[in-house]
């Protein structure tokens, strides 16, 4: 059986710019491997929808399932060191997240698009050379955030608020991710191109496999047992470092095999600028969006430090929620950034839209949902972490009010990921930066001029997430696909 990938003869293919010239022509295909590879692009552009996305996105959500628990773990490990090491770690999760979603997100969601359409439109020497640019511009940018983290962090994490023992402890675990952020960044983007190549299941394995080391690895490395001497709050990111390393060597293997629908060996590896454009076009504004993004709860962060230790160390429980719903949107978003780039790459507008509402309702149904129970009964979450009252009675008060609004933040992370595939940044960047904004000038006001109590600050906190998915979702309806 063949399929367009596989197709006996060679024919060129329509520039999905519509330009009308041609990009490359199709590359014969032989080989089960490599069959099964064309395979996964046709069911792209033409199996029945919803059930496409759900087998896609079923192993990313059952990985990224894996990864929440990390997220909730390494809370609960580091509740137990104390209440200073968790507001702490709520100084530095703005940046680590920062990078994480840059790297998987940004650069990561960018590669997946632009290695799913070069296979979408028949370029599959393109797809190989696009995997290999990207892990140089990941080998660049962890470099940036190793020297901006290690040389600035404590300046950094002064200005959010951090003082004592909490900056204390935000410098031992910042200083310990940033110094191996090569790891992050190369897991991530090896992972992307995997996932852009239509392969949902490897990075999802290794996320489960990872994930139940680091579930022994981190105590281990934070308390010590035996003859190991535990390091304190530097053993959690330490963890991390080791499980991504072995996630990604594992990975490179997979790329090295000579039958792989993307190859990572067949040209020379040096930068080639015209490729670089072609991942950057997506993968700077897309990695701007995080940035904007973790700026708002880096600004969150701060104000919210003006009501002291307890304060910061509560909204920092509860607003770690929020980043156990990244991952749940990733798993779909990851999906509709290789649905929506196959289709946009073969010239199939109308299906990708199609993907992008249908990923879009399944996930604001999903962390809406999440943000109902917890609204309603916040200690669900917040008992997680902690038994301090004062600590409760904030992570409280902050889900009863924002509970409500991860509908929009579930909706505007899905079409995020869907703008990636198509292309189309502009968008996304402007609903982040109004989220920004609203946070900004509403939460100064807050804090600065009406010396709200805390209740007032996480109701700007609230309004800012549901103009961001609203705003989103209203552009692309009106058209912002297609300007």
């Amino acid at each position: 059986m063949s399929t367009t990938l596989g197709h006996p003869e060679a024919r060129p293919h329509r520039n999905p710019q519509g330009d009308g010239t041609a990009l490359s022509t199709v590359l014969p295909v032989h080989g089960t491997r490599t069959d099964t590879a064309g395979d996964r692009v046709q069911q792209m552009l033409h199996a029945p929808l919803l059930p496409t996305l759900f087998r896609l996105a079923t192993p990313n959500v059952l990985g990224l399932f894996a990864m929440t628990i990390v997220i909730g773990y390494d809370g609960y490990i580091l509740g137990l060191v104390g209440a200073d090491a968790l507001a702490g770690i709520a100084l530095v999760f703005p940046l680590s997240m920062l990078m994480m979603q840059m790297s998987a997100g940004g650069i990561g969601g960018a590669t997946t698009a632009a290695v799913a359409r070069a296979l979408g439109a028949g370029r599959r020497k393109d797809a190989g050379r696009l995997a290999q640019q990207s892990l140089l511009i990941a080998a660049l940018l962890a470099l940036v955030f190793m020297v901006v983290m290690l040389g600035g962090g404590r300046a950094i994490f002064s200005a959010m608020g951090g003082r004592g023992a909490a900056l204390d402890a935000a410098l031992a675990y910042s200083n310990a991710l940033f110094a191996g952020a090569a790891a992050i960044w190369f897991t991530n983007v090896l992972a992307a191109v995997v996932r852009g190549a239509g392969n949902m299941l490897l990075p999802s394995l290794l996320l489960v496999a990872t994930a139940l080391l680091h579930l022994l690895l981190s105590p281990l490395l934070v308390f010590g047992w035996g003859p190991v001497q535990g390091v304190g709050v530097a053993g959690a990111a330490l963890s991390t470092l080791t499980v991504n390393s072995l996630s990604a060597l594992v990975m490179v293997a997979w790329l090295l095999r000579r039958d792989g629908a993307v190859h990572l060996q067949r040209t020379p590896w040096w930068p080639r600028l015209a490729l670089w454009r072609e991942v950057l076009r997506v993968g700077l504004p897309a990695s701007l969006s995080p940035v904007i993004s973790n700026a708002s709860i880096a600004v969150a962060t701060a104000l919210v430090g003006h009501y002291g230790t307890s304060a910061l160390a509560g909204y920092g429980v509860a607003a770690r929620l929020e980043y156990i719903l990244v991952p749940i949107a990733f798993g779909f978003g990851t999906a509709l950034t290789a649905m929506v780039a196959t289709n946009m790459g073969a010239g199939q507008q109308a299906r990708a839209l199609r993907v992008t509402w249908a990923g879009g309702a399944v996930v604001a149904a999903i962390t809406g949902a999440i943000g109902l129970v917890t609204a309603f009964a916040p200690g669900l979450w917040m008992g997680l972490f902690t038994q301090d009252a004062a600590v409760l009675a904030v992570g409280g008060v902050y889900l009863n009010i924002v509970g409500g609004c991860y509908v929009f933040f579930g909706l505007g992370l899905a079409l995020f990921f869907a703008s990636q595939g198509a292309g189309r940044m502009a968008w996304p960047l402007a609903s982040s930066m109004g989220r920004l904004l609203i946070l900004a000038i509403g939460g100064w006001l807050c804090v600065h001029v009406f010396q709200t109590p805390a209740q007032g600050l996480f109701a700007v906190i609230a309004l800012s997430l549901a103009v961001y998915g609203a705003s989103l979702a209203a552009a692309i309806h009106l058209g912002g696909w297609t300007r």
